[in-house]
């Protein structure tokens, strides 16, 4: 990467709203919109009805065809404040080394980065913004998981089955198709020739249609009838293999316990649920939130850090009760205004609008409190971070895109030169994940919650007659008395039902069964009073990209000084910049060594982080340096330090203005504008400015 030069002139592109409130370009657009509300509202109708899932299916997909030609002309029809030249951003990304391909002098491997000393910085101090933010001001629960996850883990959660997708290989070079986008690619091609006729077209539709929903059996007959051959080699294909997205392992030196590179880190908080709260003290609504590498086998790793195969998560989970899924704090972002891309715009045609989120949850645009806090609170940290706000907007998911079991969900979506990529989800999981891994360990991942006032309820149980089940089943009793602890109400029914129809009954156990008689078991109903009920949380989960906010990021504030176009740099916020501060002494005089030293130390004792560059070479040249690196302040020692009272400059990288500031507060100014304590245009109204200019830069 970086050496490819087919993406010079990259449109960039100026406020996504106003442009889309010019008549003309509204003229250009009513009929693109017009069709997908059409398609929208057939949809609709499809669904209100009954209609086969066959129908449905086809006009989805007729409905996402259409929406996509209509993002593409308004991406096209927008204004172009400036040309981008994303090759040459590549290649000071690499030059400076904010990251590399991995093993780059083996020939690299397509989808892995390794970050170098200014990359890493800056995702280390983004994640540390991001831990401020979230986990210290909401007061969240930090873990640290293991990556290594049991396979058991993960059929629970459904990764298992839901990551797995079908392959095939090219016979003799090994190189390997996702299966579905290879038959969708070959029929278009064959629907496409001046020869196919209209039933070989409608047949070719018929089965992209149907594709998701293929067995393996079926697109291997659609292989072989069709007659499909590799795309790049045209040599034959082996027939469908089942390859799972997640990186397989074996745990431990036997092999027998099958495992997995986590492919997110949220598992890892839900198998903790109840030592989380526990260590809470039982109650709800509590967030607990984790920071860590996930990883995902893609078949077709591209777009940089946009899709890579080992990224950074940043996670929360934040556990309510259902049915109170208001939030304290929201009253203070309920006038946040945000760039919401509702389902119902996208269906209709329509762009995306600016709006409160009060306004939205008010409305039920947004499902409650609780998400709509989070997503306010998402906006901000990614404005905070240095994210372009006419370039953020949330896409809430349209109902074919969501889980079965998600309430409500919206992805912050960042415009770069690819185009709008998810950096953030934001869904309400509903109690999926608990209710999951409650089933597969029979553990009871519930809270408690003290009701207002007692009541009196009928209660039925199982009661084990201990001495008689230890006698029959030895060590195995005690799961077996645990097992009928967790019986549902149905199965406490059915194990009524079996015990008086034949006088036994089969509890599940493990990956076996044990048989009960009347003599080991019975059922009882009884009346209680009860000060608590028992509640299975839902879950609100706010999920970071940090690559890919990161990529985000460097595109957005990438720049080029104006009339030197090869003079480029970074303008990242001082919170995130790598290093916050250079110190450059104007020339080798050995007399600004003490200075130097002592402003160095100085910053050390304040916690600023910062570059001393004596090298050879102009002031100017120096500075350029600087900026290439993002960073955002410069204290130049010059002759003026050596006469009392000692001063020094300070310049600010984006205007390049400079300041004259007495040497005894530098270190404080710049601390204060490393944190965000104050502005630049604060410390300009203090000090006096430097008139001296970069001439021998430019």
């Amino acid at each position: 990467w970086g050496t490819k030069k087919s993406h010079r002139e990259v449109k960039l592109y100026d406020l996504y709203q106003t442009q889309m409130a010019d008549p003309a370009v509204e003229t250009v657009l009513a009929p693109l919109r017009q069709a997908v509300k059409q398609q929208g509202d057939l949809v609709r109708q499809l669904k209100a009805s009954g209609a086969p899932e066959l129908d449905v299916k086809t006009a989805v997909a007729e409905l996402k065809t259409r929406k996509k030609v209509l993002e593409d002309k308004e991406l096209e029809l927008m204004p172009q404040s400036s040309t981008f030249d994303r090759s040459k951003m590549e290649d000071l990304l690499k030059r400076r080394f904010f990251y590399d391909q991995s093993f780059a002098i083996y020939g690299g491997i397509s989808g892995q980065y390794d970050f170098g000393p200014m990359g890493c910085a800056l995702k280390t101090n983004m994640l540390a913004a991001w831990r401020q933010f979230f986990i210290l001001e909401e007061q969240m629960l930090e873990v640290d998981c293991s990556i290594l996850t049991p396979d058991c883990v993960l059929q629970a959660s459904g990764h298992v089955e839901r990551f797995a997708d079908l392959m095939t290989k090219d016979v003799k070079s090994g190189e390997c198709f996702r299966l579905d986008h290879l038959i969708k690619n070959s029929l278009e091609k064959v629907a496409a020739e001046k020869n196919a006729t209209a039933e070989l077209k409608a047949e070719c539709q018929e089965i992209c249609v149907k594709l998701d929903g293929m067995s393996k059996e079926e697109m291997a007959e659609i292989l072989r009838r069709f007659n499909m051959k590799s795309p790049t080699t045209g040599n034959d294909l082996t027939d469908p293999i089942e390859f799972n997205l997640m990186f397989a392992t074996q745990i431990g030196p036997t092999g027998l316990i099958k495992g997995f590179l986590r492919p997110e880190t949220a598992q890892g908080i839900f198998v903790n649920f109840k030592r989380l709260l526990e260590f809470n003290q039982g109650r709800l609504p509590f967030a607990a939130a984790q920071i860590g590498n996930a990883f995902r086998n893609e078949i077709s790793p591209r777009s940089g850090l946009i899709r890579v195969r080992e990224f950074t998560m940043a996670e929360i989970e934040h556990f309510c009760d259902p049915r109170e899924k208001n939030h304290p704090k929201f009253v203070d972002v309920k006038d946040t205004h945000m760039m919401l891309y509702s389902a119902c715009n996208q269906m209709d045609g329509q762009s995306s609008r600016t709006l409160a989120i009060g306004e939205a949850v008010a409305t039920g645009l947004v499902a409650n409190e609780t998400l709509g806090y989070f997503m306010a609170r998402i906006h901000q940290f990614l404005l905070k971070v240095g994210i372009r706000p006419d370039r953020l907007r949330f896409r809430q998911h349209m109902s074919n895109e969501m889980a079965h079991y998600a309430c409500d969900c919206w992805d912050a979506e960042c415009l770069t030169s690819y185009g709008w990529i998810e950096c953030v989800g934001c869904a309400d999981r509903s109690a999926f994940d608990l209710t999951q891994h409650t089933n597969a360990t029979r553990v009871r991942l519930a809270a408690e919650k003290r009701l207002p006032e007692p009541k009196t309820m009928d209660v039925t149980e199982a009661i084990p007659n201990r001495p008689a089940i230890g006698k029959a089943f030895k060590k195995d009793a005690k799961a077996i008395v645990e097992a009928l602890a967790t019986l549902s109400i149905s199965d406490l029914q059915s194990l009524e039902n079996s015990l008086n129809e034949s006088g036994c009954f089969e509890l599940p156990l493990g990956s076996g069964s044990a048989t009960l008689s009347k003599d080991m078991v019975s059922v009882r109903t009884a009346s209680k009073t009860v000060h608590v009920e028992e509640i299975i949380p839902s879950v609100i989960e706010p999920s970071f990209g940090i690559g890919r906010i990161m990529y985000a990021l460097l595109e957005q504030s990438f720049r080029q000084r104006e009339g030197d176009e090869q003079r480029c740099y970074f303008s990242l916020p001082p919170v995130v910049a790598p290093l916050k501060c250079s110190i450059l002494p104007l020339s080798n005089n050995p007399e600004f060594g003490r200075f130097v030293k002592r402003i160095s130390t100085e910053l050390t004792g304040s916690d600023v982080s910062h570059k001393v560059d004596d090298s050879s070479g102009s002031i100017g040249r120096r500075y350029a340096r600087t900026d290439e690196i993002a960073i955002p302040y410069g204290i130049t020692v010059d002759f003026d330090t050596l006469k009392e009272p000692h001063s020094v400059t300070l310049r600010e990288r984006d205007s390049m203005g400079q300041l004259r500031i007495p040497l005894a507060d530098i270190a404080e100014v710049v601390r204060r504008l490393a944190v965000g304590k104050c502005l630049w245009t604060e410390i300009e109204a203090k000090y006096p400015k430097f008139e001296q200019q970069e001439s021998s830069a430019k």
